[in-house]
C-alpha cells in the first residue's frame, strides 16, 4: 500500500504552513521542532531520509544537492517570493493527493 506524504519544513518557512497542514491531518515537522535550526542542508537531508519526509523549502541549495545526486525523500521547492502562505498550503495539500511517498523519493516538485 502506498504511503502518504509526510513533510519537513526547512527553517525558512513560516510556522503557519505547518499549522495549516496539521489542520488537514498532514504529518509535518519544522526545523525548530526537531532541533535543526541553523543546521546545514546535509543534516536536513539526513533527517528527511531517516523519517521519510519531503523537504519543503525556498532554499535553492537543495536543488544543487539533488542535481549532484544526493539521496532524498523528495523536495518541494518554491521560490520565496512566489506564493503567500494561503497560496502555498493548497499546493502542498494537492501534492499529498497526487503523489505517494514512494513516488516522491528522489523527486523535485517545483511549486
Amino acid at each position: 500500500m502506498a504511503r502518504m506524504l509526510k513533510y519537513h519544513l526547512d527553517e525558512h518557512l513560516p510556522l503557519a504552513v505547518a499549522v495549516g497542514l496539521r489542520r488537514h491531518g498532514i504529518d509535518v515537522t519544522t526545523s525548530a521542532e526537531v532541533d535543526l535550526l541553523g543546521s546545514d542542508d546535509a543534516a536536513h537531508l539526513a533527517y528527511s531520509i531517516a523519517e521519510q519526509r519531503v523537504i519543503v523549502t525556498h532554499d535553492h541549495d537543495f536543488l544543487r544537492l539533488h542535481a549532484a545526486g544526493a539521496e532524498h525523500s523528495g523536495i518541494a521547492y518554491c521560490h520565496q517570493d512566489k506564493y503567500s502562505i494561503g497560496e502555498l498550503l493548497p499546493l502542498l495539500l494537492l501534492m499529498n493527493t497526487c503523489y505517494s511517498a514512494e513516488e516522491m523519493a528522489g523527486r523535485v516538485e517545483f511549486l
